[in-house]
């Protein structure tokens, strides 16, 4: 009778408890991924995209809950570009302008929070004895590193674990840098216009920032998934695009030998690395499984000890069709195992 292992837990109580916990959730997992790929992978990537995209996110509001009374030297200065009217006045009636980058002076005075544009509207509102609070440039310079932050590290989290993506980090970097401006540039635009409404409206300061948290972080979400998947791209995926495309080239006469015979070589190293990091893949799939039923086959066993004689038989015919599955995902295990390793080692 062949043996069924289990991979062994730590000796301390309190971790072995979790990774029993932990080792069931993936066997559940994989055994779901099995049957439904497609959709597992889509869930997968949206699960842990909103996840860390949400981690983020707090520890914005966390950089942002202290961060800028480290400047607050300067949150008597507007930072307002650029700035353009809009024939709209707030609670005061001050003028209220729209820019991409709006950070103006807020000046709570009598209770009501007014926005200023200018050193002279700053100092016409501290005249009628108001104080400032956070905002203006401060607020501005603080916002952009609590993002900047946020997004070093969402990048890793996103590319090593939602997306597992092998490809250049630095192109990879650079060109989540270059979507991560173009990304901030619109949700502040579309904010430099939603802003100035709600203060004409004089909507309460709680919702605005409500609405802020879902406007620019909630579009620029969305955004960013599809992003990722243009910088991240699945390897498989990429495989048989490239084969799609030398199929293209070898089909059309007007394509020199030269560009073939660099499509073909580019399409057979796609596919290499896709196929390698399949068999990868496959074999943390199968291993995890052979676990999940190694410990439900285990787990079976045990309950020999405390099993009343007329339930006996029930339990034996139960220990051995949990054997069986454990032996069958063992051999699906060993299988992945000697495939990945061929590949590994080009043979």
């Amino acid at each position: 009778m062949e043996t069924i292992e289990i991979k062994p837990y730590s000796n301390n109580k309190f971790v072995a408890f979790f990774q029993k916990i932990y080792r069931w959730w993936l066997g559940v997992w994989y055994a779901f991924s099995d049957k439904h790929p497609k959709l597992s992978s889509l869930l997968y990537k949206v699960g842990f995209f909103f996840l860390f995209s949400m981690a983020v996110t707090l520890w914005q509001f966390l950089i942002m809950t202290f961060l800028p009374y480290a400047f607050e030297g300067i949150w008597n200065t507007p930072f307002c570009f650029p700035r353009v009217a809009l024939g709209l006045k707030d609670a005061l009636g001050n003028e209220l302008y729209f820019g991409i980058f709006n950070e103006p002076v807020q000046v709570l005075v009598n209770g009501t929070l007014s926005q200023a544009y200018t050193a002279d509207e700053v100092n016409a509102l501290l005249a009628q004895g108001g104080t400032i609070k956070v905002g203006g440039l401060g607020n501005f310079i603080a916002f952009e590193i609590a993002v900047f932050t946020a997004q070093c590290i969402n990048f890793p989290l996103q590319r090593n674990i939602t997306y597992k993506s092998k490809g250049n980090p630095y192109f990879q970097g650079f060109m989540y840098f270059v979507g991560w401006i173009g990304v901030s540039i619109f949700t502040n635009a579309l904010w430099g216009i939603a802003n100035p409404l709600l203060l004409s409206w004089q909507v309460p300061d709680i919702l605005i920032s409500l609405l802020k948290t879902v406007l620019t972080g909630g579009v620029s979400m969305v955004i960013f998934f599809f992003i990722f998947l243009l910088i991240f791209p699945n390897l498989e995926n990429n495989a048989k695009r490239q084969e799609k495309k030398y199929q293209k080239m070898l089909n059309n006469s007007n394509v020199s030998e030269e560009k073939k015979e660099a499509a073909h070589k580019k399409a057979l190293e796609a596919r290499e690395k896709a196929n390698l990091e399949n068999a990868r893949l496959n074999v943390i799939q199968t291993s995890t499984l052979y676990n999940s039923k190694a410990i439900s086959y285990h787990a079976y066993v045990k309950k020999l000890d405390k099993c009343e004689k007329e339930n006996l038989d029930e339990l034996n015919r139960m220990i051995e069709v949990k054997y069986q599955d454990a032996l069958k995902a063992k051999e699906k295990m060993n299988i992945a195992k000697e495939e990945y390793e061929t590949l590994k080692n080009g043979k």
